[in-house]
């Protein structure tokens, strides 16, 4: 399923999902949702926040509401975000810009950094109230072990932090030659890895793609996948798309995003979008460890 523009452990039981009348409401927010007879496991859950995201850029109150919320859809996940901290540059599209200032005068080829922290806040905030988020790059050209070093130093301190992503969209993107990325060797991802636990053992690494022949063919090591596809016909192509995901991952984790706003014309119909969905894909997906709703439309959800 191709994406728009830019500007777009396995758990080893078995979910099983039971759809019950009953709704609850969630009580800070107002929604209502379908509570879920739930068993198994689903270990994180949230929201996926983007700096190009959101306008107004949600504060951190907001944000735990929308992450916890989320996640209380299915008891006892972790509310999670995942953190963007490095986004594509433009107009080049062929740099890293990070999102807080450079660390000292050393040479960062084909990365750029700010002159202002963007998230340090956020994130003394989620140490505080018990969320976790994983820190993301969109890396463009730069190098990887250098952006791996340059943001856990910079973040990984914080308690809150449980690991590194990578969008492999932007990896290596030129626009031209190669439209979505380049594919990830089976060396580059377990050595992202091996880089990524060498910071901390605990800390894991995800890759994401809409595609997964630019996933790494053979290497999965602890790596967790995540599909963040958009562009559906409406939620039956959701599943039908997630589910091949899963299984050819299994029995290696696998996350998704999801409520892209080209997809809004279908989920806004829907009586619950977040639970809808999610419940939709862990009813089909049983190596699913984590489900995110895309902060485009986070205002839509949770207003």
């Amino acid at each position: 399923m191709k994406k728009h523009s830019m500007y777009k452990k396995h758990v080893g039981i078995t979910v099983c999902l039971l759809l019950v009348g009953a709704l609850l409401s969630v009580g800070f927010t107002g929604i209502s949702k379908a509570e879920p007879g739930y068993s198994g496991t689903i270990i994180y859950a949230g929201c996926r926040s983007s700096s190009y995201g959101p306008d107004p850029f949600p504060n951190d109150n907001e944000w735990e509401r929308d992450i916890m919320t989320m996640a209380s859809y299915w008891p006892g996940s972790q509310g999670t975000g995942i953190w963007i901290v490095g986004i594509l540059s433009l107009p080049d599209k062929v740099m890293c810009r990070l999102e807080f200032p450079a660390p000292d005068n050393g040479d960062y080829p084909y990365i750029i950094f700010e002159n202002v922290d963007r998230h340090e806040n956020y994130l003394d905030y989620f140490d505080n109230h018990g969320i976790k988020v994983w820190l993301q790059v969109e890396p463009a050209f730069a190098d990887l072990p250098t952006l791996i070093d340059l943001v856990l130093d910079r973040y990984g301190h914080h308690e809150c932090v449980i690991g590194f992503g990578v969008d492999v969209e932007w990896h290596e993107y030129d626009g031209v030659t190669d439209k979505w990325g380049v594919p990830l060797s089976d060396t580059e991802a377990e050595n992202w890895e091996n880089l990524v636990k060498a910071k901390n053992e605990n800390y894991t690494l995800f890759v994401k793609h809409f595609d997964d022949s630019y996933m790494p063919p053979n290497y999965r090591g602890d790596i967790v996948f995540i599909d963040d596809s958009q562009g559906f016909s409406g939620l039956n192509n959701v599943v039908e798309e997630f589910t091949n995901w899963g299984a050819h991952f299994d029995p290696a984790l696998v996350e998704f995003q999801f409520g892209y706003v080209r997809d809004r014309k279908w989920w806004s119909k829907l009586s619950d979008p977040p639970g809808d969905i999610g419940n939709a894909i862990l009813s089909n997906v049983p190596n699913t460890s984590g489900l995110y709703w895309v902060d485009f439309t986070a205002y839509d959800i949770w207003p």
